[in-house]
């Protein structure tokens, strides 16, 4: 059974980024339960870190956060993490329709080619890179409905202002649109748990004014996401020979430039052993041929944002810091 592990302590928050990102590099152990609790000190003993490492054959981010809920003290009811499912969609679905849109997915899937040549797709190092970015919840929200969007989009946004920054740093031409995949929640069935559908977001690079990005993604957003929860999981991920052909694909697609998933949190703040927790990062994998990734969460108030990147071949700070100056410029 696994248990929690001491290890050494680190150099703040810096030193947390190294550690989590040196843990991107070690599989969970097969011979253990795939999850593990690591209890991580700071070296200036102004915090003790804690490390939840859940294994996605686990859970998905939703039910990852429902399972990140039991190691927390007890709460009341109305104060508790959102729920896992959203609501169904209000419009009724039509067979014809739902075919139709599959086999659009599927065709996409198999032979998209909407990424270049770039440097954020290609085989990884072993070199990784996590930085955190946060922002304040309650002033991006505020933003992001003046502009007739969501926080999401606003998290895309930000997202967008990253990849430029990247690009740029490495010489390479700004595409207009930059696709990415971005997990959309759906309702649950029976005790399985991995229920997400999927939007493809193309983010506008060509656009360097953080409202006008806030507002071309939006304009997206809204149909893309009532679409991926009416169709559900990606088609060929709903069996083991669709899987097995979306791994083989995923080595070498071009559909997608990046992953970015954003989970709902508690609004209250959470407490640990009687001690109040003062941020939550999530880190998610990288998989396929993909370079770089995005995480948020909300909780307390607070979007709290991870980086993870290929630090042999994806300038992951630059990135890092574009991305926390767009959420600056989103929240002033």
């Amino acid at each position: 059974m696994s248990h929690p592990q001491r290890l050494a302590a680190v150099d703040g928050q810096a030193g947390l980024e190294r550690f989590c990102a040196e843990l991107m590099g070690v599989p969970v152990p097969r011979d253990r339960p795939l999850w593990e609790l690591l209890v991580v000190p700071d070296a200036q003993a102004r915090w003790v870190g804690f490390v939840l490492r859940i294994h996605h054959a686990v859970a998905d981010g939703m039910a990852a956060v429902a399972i990140a809920q039991q190691l927390f003290d007890p709460t009341p009811p109305a104060a508790d993490f959102p729920p896992t499912a959203p609501p169904a969609p209000p419009r009724r679905r039509h067979l014809l329709r739902t075919l139709r849109i599959g086999l659009r997915r599927t065709r996409l899937t198999l032979t998209g080619r909407g990424v270049a040549p770039t440097v954020l797709l290609g085989p990884r190092s072993a070199s990784r890179g996590v930085a955190f970015v946060d922002a304040d919840l309650a002033a991006l929200e505020t933003r992001a409905h003046a502009r007739g969007s969501t926080v999401n989009d606003a998290l895309l946004a930000s997202v967008a202002a990253g990849y430029r920054a990247a690009l740029m740093a490495v010489g390479e031409p700004l595409p207009a649109r930059l696709p990415v995949s971005v997990p959309v929640a759906l309702r649950r069935r029976g005790t399985s748990g991995n229920q997400v559908g999927v939007m493809l977001v193309r983010l506008p690079l060509d656009l360097s004014i953080a409202d006008d990005r806030l507002s071309a993604i939006a304009e997206q957003t809204r149909a893309e996401k009532v679409e991926a929860r009416e169709q559900g999981t990606l088609e060929l991920m709903r069996g083991p020979l669709g899987a097995t052909i979306m791994d083989r694909l995923a080595r070498r697609q071009h559909l997608v430039a990046g992953f970015v998933t954003n989970v709902p949190g508690p609004a209250h703040r959470l407490h640990l052993a009687g001690a109040a927790v003062d941020a939550i990062w999530p880190v998610g994998v990288i998989a396929a041929n993909v370079r770089l990734g995005v995480a948020a969460v909300s909780h307390a108030g607070r979007l709290s944002c991870s980086i993870h990147f290929d630090a042999a071949n994806v300038p992951g700070m630059v990135f890092a810091r574009a991305m926390a100056d767009e959420l600056r410029r989103l929240t002033a």
